[in-house]
């Protein structure tokens, strides 16, 4: 440390005093302080570096002494110089006071600091996770520091052999400054290429190294998986894989050696050297402090029995959760009777041979009720909105199933980041309070854009369609005479409302908006939907530069719906009922144009029941629970209403007076299952039904809300109401039944097997590939109705949602059985289900 004390004599030839100062080191003395003289400074002021020095005028200081060390030390300490010179400048004529002086040489500041080697988005988050401020000094302990940060944050990455050259250049305007850029050569990421065993014993290599979740090699079976190496992860997937030791039996187990190596350039090897040790079984377990439950129910629960293998792992989940969240676990059994405090402690009593004597001791303690229920995070979502989806209430008994029912709530919602609400680090917090047995909860949430504008065109028919919609999904009307509220539009009470106008400039016009109120009165889940819509078609068209205008010819279409949904608590409150009017009619003059008659007008008057059930655990990317609806939609049965109506030859009416009151019994039943299989690898499962019936078999089948089967999936414009049903592998309808002008597909049925895997979960953007299985078909009439006559087809697929937009993606498609091109790319706007 370049710091010295030392007296100082002036030659007066050279300008100074003749005086001498003598400093004995020998024999310390103290002096008054009478001054303390600072030069060097630029940045810094003097009152700051004689605070941090603790010298001022008129103390007392021994020199030398560890009192002078220790005061130099804590200058040092601060890392902004480079230089320090402590000196005793002159003394008093009595001897007793001494003059200091100190010459400091301040480090350079830090104008700007660069990267150099890496991505933009690298830079970006270097720059948050470092913190390096504008100012700042550089020395040698932010060199090492740095230096650290960024080799530990590309090693995350799987870069290994990351090099780090801290560069500082002088800057030519501003005295004592620099430029400092990190030149950083991140190499290439190196990956594992292979892993091996050795003392495994029967214990397959498929097994092991399916227990590390973060650390795999080249095997087929890891082809969704990172080959990267973590450090930090390899950590923890070493205890997961004396876990699946300890899941056989081998309590003992351990692991003896492991040996990272390189196996060629960028690829390294790692070898495992295992002792399992003896395999062991249970023998009696036993069970203590129960009172709430008795020794037989817990057993049930736990669902061990004696000889079966020492399971700890198992037995573990089966205590404290942590399996298949179906599965009850003892824990969770006293937290829904609201013992929150309860504690069980498994204790090996005795190991006897292979076999061990387990005794599981209990702390009831008392049930616990909900206090303070607290809302973060939610800048635009009224509190109420949150308060009133989640089932933990102030005062009410604490239930496990309650608060993780919450959750899932709260993350389905569509207005948070779902990954955000789910996270135990992140997206809640238990507070318990074992005094007076309560516990107060906060739900942490992240806003995520949810309203979506549609801007579109298209050219086809020698005819340019452009399309714009809008639709605010966390409107509050509440809100509409609150100038402040707007932003653009009053946001907040999870109101839906929604506006969509299609047109080409004369030949077609349609326009559609719709409301939705969730919580209709606001205190019970009643929702209430309204829709109208109106379309209108004509004989204008477009002949090459210019539009001929011309009205005579149109089909017009008017329609409207009203529903009102309820929540039901039995079988369970995931069922959701709704009770649905619709109106619509279609008004013709000379229309020729692929419709079923050309003058008149028909009315379609219905009512639907709908019966839902829904337990995802979220709505973008499901990982677990289901979805089933049932539905039926009937119309009046006007034919047999009509006086004779067994008489009546409905072959000999015209079009418009046999379909001028539309009647119909319209049945269908969709289901889907996700199972999390691996990580965040899902598995969907998906069965379809669908049957449009009659009333009188003369009248016949219905043409309107018949079924579209084949494509897409996507709901284009179709005259009759029919709905689309995609069916990948095969063009855009081809599926369905074509009879007597119109297609004809009154009954069909589709299953599809579906693998998801994410590639980004984030509030911005969610974006994950999928690979399907798909079968399914349609008939015209339920006698030809066969379940096992499908139409199959394979592919894959990728689906991308941006809240501004909604979901997007692309399928390609192999229809096995199609009759004309097999291979087919679809595009996706829209949930389909």
């Amino acid at each position: 440390m370049p710091v010295a004390l030392f007296a100082q004599t002036e030659n007066v030839e050279a300008g100074r005093s003749a005086s001498s100062i003598e400093i004995d080191y020998a024999n310390p003395q103290t002096y008054i302080v009478g001054g303390l003289e600072i030069e060097g400074l630029n940045y810094l002021s003097p009152s700051q570096i004689t605070s941090i020095l603790g010298i001022h005028e008129g103390n007392e200081i021994t020199i030398p002494s560890d009192e002078l060390s220790s005061a130099i030390k804590r200058i040092w300490a601060q890392r902004v110089f480079s230089d320090i010179g402590f000196y005793v400048d002159s003394l008093s004529a009595t001897k007793d006071t001494a003059f200091f002086k100190m010459v400091v040489q301040e480090r350079p500041r830090v104008i700007s600091w660069n990267y150099s080697g890496i991505k933009n988005s690298e830079r970006d988050e270097l720059k948050e996770k470092m913190n390096l401020r504008r100012g700042g000094e550089l020395s040698e302990y932010v060199k090492t520091s740095s230096i650290k940060t960024i080799k530990e944050y590309f090693k995350e990455k799987g870069f290994l052999n990351v090099d780090v050259d801290v560069i500082s250049a002088p800057d030519s305007t501003i005295k004592n400054a620099t430029r400092v850029t990190f030149d950083i050569k991140k190499g290439n990421k190196v990956k594992i290429k292979e892993i091996s065993y050795e003392g495994q014993g029967d214990v397959k290599k498929f097994k092991l190294d399916r227990s590390m979740k973060k650390t795999k090699d080249a095997k087929w079976y890891n082809f969704f998986s990172s080959k990267k190496f973590n450090e930090k992860e390899y950590k923890n997937d070493k205890e997961s894989l004396i876990e699946t030791f300890n899941e056989l039996g081998y309590r003992d187990a351990k692991i003896v050696q492991d040996t990272i190596y390189n196996v060629e350039e960028d690829r390294l090897g790692i070898h495992f050297v295992i002792d399992r040790g003896k395999q062991y079984y249970f023998r009696n377990i036993t069970w203590t402090g129960n009172s709430e439950y008795t020794e037989e129910q817990l057993n049930s629960v736990l669902m061990i029995n004696p000889g079966d293998v020492y399971d700890v792992v198992t037995m573990q989940k089966r205590l404290f959760g942590g399996g298949k969240e179906s599965e009850l676990n003892i824990s969770q059994l006293y937290r829904d009777q609201g013992f929150l405090f309860f504690n069980v402690s498994p204790v090996e009593l005795a190991i006897v041979g292979d076999s061990v004597d387990v005794e599981m001791r209990i702390v009831e303690g008392k049930p616990a009720t909900f206090n303070n229920i607290l809302v973060n995070g939610n800048t635009i979502t009224n509190e109420k909105v949150v308060r009133r989806a989640v089932f933990t209430r102030p005062g009410y008994l604490f239930r496990q199933s309650d608060f993780e029912r919450s959750v899932r709530e709260i993350s389905s919602m569509g207005h948070f980041d779902p990954e955000y609400a789910a996270d135990p680090e992140k997206g809640y917090t238990l507070m318990p309070n074992g005094v007076n047995n309560t516990v107060d909860i906060a739900y942490n949430v992240q806003e995520k854009p949810d309203s979506q504008l549609e801007l579109s065109g298209g050219w086809g028919a020698s005819t340019f369609v452009g399309t714009v919609g809008i639709s605010f999904n966390n409107f509050s009307v509440a809100n509409i005479g609150d100038k402040t509220a707007w932003k653009p539009v009053p946001l907040g009470d999870a109101q839906n409302l929604a506006f969509r106008f299609q047109t080409n400039g004369t030949y077609y016009q349609a326009l559609t908006a719709s409301f939705s109120e969730p919580w209709l009165g606001g205190k019970k889940p009643t929702s209430l939907n309204f829709q109208a819509y109106y379309t209108k078609q004509t004989n204008s068209y477009t002949s090459y530069y210019y539009q001929v205008l011309d009205d005579s010819e149109y089909m017009k279409i008017y329609g409207a719906s009203l529903s009102l949904g309820r929540r039901l608590k039995w079988p369970d409150d995931y069922f959701v009922e709704y009770h649905v009017l619709g109106w619509q009619s279609y008004a013709l003059q000379d229309w020729s144009y692929n419709f079923i008659f050309s003058n008149g007008v028909s009315h379609n008057i219905n009512y639907t029941y709908s019966l839902t059930r829904t337990s995802t655990d979220q709505s973008l990317y499901p990982r677990q629970g289901s979805e089933f609806s049932f539905t039926l939609a009937l119309t009046p049965p006007w034919s047999l209403l009509k006086k004779g109506w067994k008489d009546i030859d409905y072959d000999s009416m015209t079009s418009q007076d046999h379909y001028n009151w539309i009647e119909y019994n319209k049945w269908s039943f969709k289901g889907a299952v996700y199972s999390q299989l691996v990580g965040d690898l899902v598995l969907m499962a998906r069965a379809q039904f669908g049957y449009l019936g009659y009333y009188n078999r003369k009248w016949g089948y219905s043409p309107f809300e018949g079924f579209l089967v084949g494509g897409d999936g996507m709901s284009g414009y179709n005259s009759y109401g029919s709905e689309v049903i995609s069916l990948r592998g095969y063009e855009n309808y081809s599926l369905t039944p074509y009879e007597n002008g119109y297609y004809a597909g009154h009954v069909y049925d589709k299953f599809t097997v579906e693998l998801r895997y994410p590639v980004i979960l984030q509030p911005t953007s969610t974006i994950y590939a999928l690979a399907f299985l798909e079968g399914g078909n349609c008939w015209s009439d339920i006698k030809d109705f066969n379940p096992f006559q499908i139409k199959r087809s394979a592919g894959a697929g990728v689906r991308v949602y941006l809240p501004m937009v909604g979901l997007l993606g692309v399928d390609w498609g192999w229809g096995f059985d199609s009759t004309g091109q097999k291979s087919q790319f679809h595009f996706v706007i829209g949930q389909q289900f």
